[in-house]
């Protein structure tokens, strides 16, 4: 696996105004919700894609990622590696820019799917500290 270069992801941030984020939590103690609200805070639009919930962080809430109905900059994935697969297809069908999976998270099957694909893919690595070291 190869993550785009440290100027590729400033890039990516800098461009990006809409996250959809896979697995956010309602919880505030959650990591989800946490990156989430600082995400927010910076000024980016947080859509949660999450069926168990009706609003989060003050945004409605979807229940996949195919009930998006606007353009979506990067999908962040708070989700166990085994549901990469399924997620990557959702993505490819919502036709967003980049696919982004959280510190921990990493599936070989979806990381070569999106990227014979050629989506940016960054995965194993947290979108809060990408920004925060942004330059």
């Amino acid at each position: 696996m190869q993550n785009p270069t440290r100027a590729e992801i400033n890039q990516i941030l800098k461009q990006a105004k809409v996250i959809a984020v896979v697995g956010l939590s309602d919880k505030p103690d959650r990591t989800s919700y946490r990156v989430s609200k600082l995400m927010q805070q910076a000024g980016y639009k947080i859509i949660p894609v999450n069926p168990n919930a009706e609003e989060i962080l003050g945004e409605k809430a979807v229940k996949q990622l195919s009930d998006i109905k606007e353009h979506v900059d990067i999908v962040n994935v708070f989700r166990r590696p085994e549901f990469l697969p399924e997620i990557a297809k959702a993505f490819d069908q919502i036709d967003a820019d980049v696919f982004w999976a959280q510190l921990g998270i990493f599936n070989q099957e979806a990381f070569d799917f999106l990227t014979e694909k050629g989506y940016p893919t960054v995965m194993d690595y947290c979108i809060k500290v990408a920004y925060q070291e942004m330059d």
